[in-house]
């Protein structure tokens, strides 16, 4: 497999990877512009924008984009994330000319039309409710507000509902001159794919665009804090953040570790400890998330009204004893899980593309996966240990949802990890 890697004069930056044999691709457009980038008063602005994009341009229907990748047989999709929007898609190899035009048409050329506002404001509002309606969504909302309060990166994504009913296309023409520039984009193509054309059109359709310079987001500080939400539902529902390093800190792959093998899997410490042994819940599980400037790892359960306490205390004396006797059996299992996850999960051009665009974001490159590889390898069992010590004295946020009377508070937690 190849990357290739071009930068246009104006910043705009093209990655490609050629897997042999393959007759699809995905190509799409990651844009430097999420939650965190959101200015006061405009929380949810990158999401609604995300979703006029479809709606249309001087040139195409909202059906007629649709249309265009499905009439081939290809898929059209985007998502917004708190630190980039993607705008993707996924076609055999011969139309990867068509989909690029399409995706670079609905990115710069939307028509913010009031109409087609008003019909996505009631989907957006819809989604919003539905989100709320669903405990084990929205417990994650909560637990990241409460572990960055005050910050747009703590921020919901789709924003509340007060901001959303009155978004109008001046909010979004001023989001996207402020972050939709040539100098905040990345053309990511994988599959099936020939670079030198894809690497032509990109420069007839984004050669002449403006830079619009870096906006630097708003630092990220992870701080204490817990939400309790009581609501007749049938399980309890039990979220802890503990802070993590970033992903520009060395120490984020033996927090990865340490991360898969407390909840990584059915062997991890917390399944086998609470749900297998114990039966207090249906699942647990504990991932880890790396961002800019932060991290956190985060673990998750749901139980009964009656036994929370019980989970809860039994978390965090799991979490105090695997920071003392982890054993290399188990740091060598969340290694390979770690890394075998990786390399299956990039058998798709799909997930090809995106790792390559983010990549190139974070580092200005896209280290090879040996490289990878070899970081998780080189984590020993001291790594690991040193680091669930330094992860569980660090600060912790907490959200618990449902019947959640008998739920521990975050400060009799906290005094539980005597680490």
């Amino acid at each position: 497999m190849t990357v290739q890697i071009h930068t246009l004069s104006n910043g705009f930056r093209i990655v490609t990877e050629t897997m042999p044999g393959l007759k699809s691709a995905s190509v799409g457009l990651w844009v430097e512009a999420g939650g965190r980038h959101e200015g006061e008063g405009e929380n949810g602005v990158a999401h609604f924008l995300e979703h006029m994009a479809f709606k249309g341009t001087p040139t195409r229907s909202a059906l007629r984009i649709a249309e265009e990748i499905e009439d081939v047989g290809g898929y059209i999709n985007a998502y917004t994330s708190r630190e980039m929007t993607a705008y993707y898609a996924r076609c055999l190899s011969a139309d990867v000319p068509r989909a690029l035009d399409v995706i670079s048409d609905i990115v710069l050329n939307p028509l913010f039309d009031r109409d087609d506002i008003e019909t996505e404001r009631h989907v957006i509002l819809q989604e919003i409710g539905q989100a709320n309606d669903t405990p084990d969504d929205i417990i994650f909302d909560w637990l990241h507000e409460v572990s960055y309060p005050g910050q747009a990166f703590g921020r919901t994504i789709l924003g509340p509902e007060e901001r959303v009913a009155a978004f109008d296309a001046p909010d979004f023409r001023r989001f996207v001159s402020r972050h939709y520039g040539p100098d905040r984009m990345i053309l990511s193509a994988a599959g099936g794919v020939d670079h030198a054309a894809i690497l032509a059109q990109a420069e007839r359709i984004f050669g002449a665009l403006l830079p619009v310079g870096r906006i630097a987001a708003q630092p990220a500080r992870f701080l204490t804090g817990e939400r309790r939400e009581e609501k007749d539902l049938e399980q309890a529902h039990f979220a802890l953040n503990l802070e993590a390093p970033s992903y520009r800190d060395p120490a984020v792959y033996a927090a990865q570790v340490w991360s898969t093998a407390m909840g990584g899997g059915m062997s991890s410490r917390l399944f086998q400890k609470i749900r297998e042994e114990r039966g207090l819940c249906y699942t647990i599980h504990a991932q880890s998330a790396a961002y800019d400037d932060t991290g956190h790892i985060t673990l998750y359960a749901g139980t009964s009204a009656v036994e929370i306490g019980e989970l809860a205390e039994l978390t965090v004396a799991e979490l105090n004893r695997a920071a003392q006797d982890m054993t290399d059996a188990e740091v060598a299992r969340a290694k390979a899980q770690i890394t075998a996850g990786m390399l299956m999960g990039l058998e798709s051009p799909s997930s090809r593309a995106e790792r390559n665009a983010r990549l190139l974001s974070v580092w200005g490159r896209v280290p090879d996966l040996d490289e990878v590889v070899a970081k998780i390898e080189a984590v020993g069992t001291g790594d690991v240990l040193e680091q669930g010590r330094r992860i569980l004295s660090g600060p912790a946020a907490l959200a618990v949802y449902g019947p959640v009377a008998r739920a521990p508070r975050l400060e009799e937690l906290r005094s539980g990890m005597g680490v």
